[in-house]
């Protein structure tokens, strides 16, 4: 599985949210709404969610394993830090 397509949307408001990420697997299936946030210890993904009838939220989509969420997240926090550098579209 290789990450074939980034697309980056910067969150302009103030708050912990910076942008929303999707991406592309293997020029085949695309995975829409994965947050980049600002957490006490840097930036993390937060994977699509959905709210459950208890109030809690739980994965939509996720990596199985660390090593797959590691990865799938430096390629997405790397092409936040690019995103950052290009003026912003109005």
């Amino acid at each position: 599985m290789q990450i074939t397509d980034v697309r980056v949307r910067k969150i302009a408001k103030e708050g912990k949210m910076k942008a929303i990420v999707s991406v592309t697997l293997d020029d085949e299936f695309v995975i829409h709404d994965i947050k980049v946030i600002e957490g006490d210890k840097g930036l993390f993904i937060a994977m699509p969610s959905k709210k459950t009838s208890d109030g809690e939220y739980r994965d939509i989509a996720h990596p199985i394993n660390s090593s797959t969420r590691e990865s799938i997240q430096k390629i997405i926090l790397d092409s936040y830090e690019k995103a950052l550098e290009l003026p912003d579209e109005g």
